[in-house]
């Protein structure tokens, strides 16, 4: 028998709903980051104590600097999940862009939006 080249629209379903799934939570966390980023869901009281914000104003641009990293890095992940499912639609999901191999479906339960088997992963280290 020859070996597995790609997976069955049943198997593309399923990794598209991990995906979906994942894709919600990821966009709620980026929210969640772009509003404290942007204070929408501040109280409105920031200017209140001067002298306060004078001793915290270190603290607070590295908080931003940090929620910016993280929004971007999650910005970047939903794009790495976008692009997942564009080949869930196209039928190349979860081959190997490396070694054309498929990827194992553990590796893609954990990391679906993988475009590399491990191996081919640790070949680039």
């Amino acid at each position: 028998m020859s070996e597995k080249t790609h997976y069955t629209d049943e198997e593309l379903e399923e990794f598209k709903a991990i995906i979906l799934e994942k894709m919600a939570l990821a966009k709620r966390e980026y929210d969640q980051i772009m509003d404290e980023l942007t204070h929408r869901s501040g109280n409105g009281i920031d200017d209140t104590m001067p002298t306060y914000k004078v001793l915290e104003e270190g603290s607070s641009t590295q908080t931003k600097e940090e929620l910016t990293n993280m929004a971007a890095r999650q910005q970047k992940f939903i794009q790495g999940l976008q692009a997942a499912l564009m080949r869930i639609e196209n039928k190349t999901y979860g081959i190997c862009r490396v070694t054309g191999k498929l990827i194992p479906k553990e590796r893609l339960r954990a990391v679906p939006h993988a475009t590399l088997t491990i191996e081919a992963k640790m070949a680039q280290k």
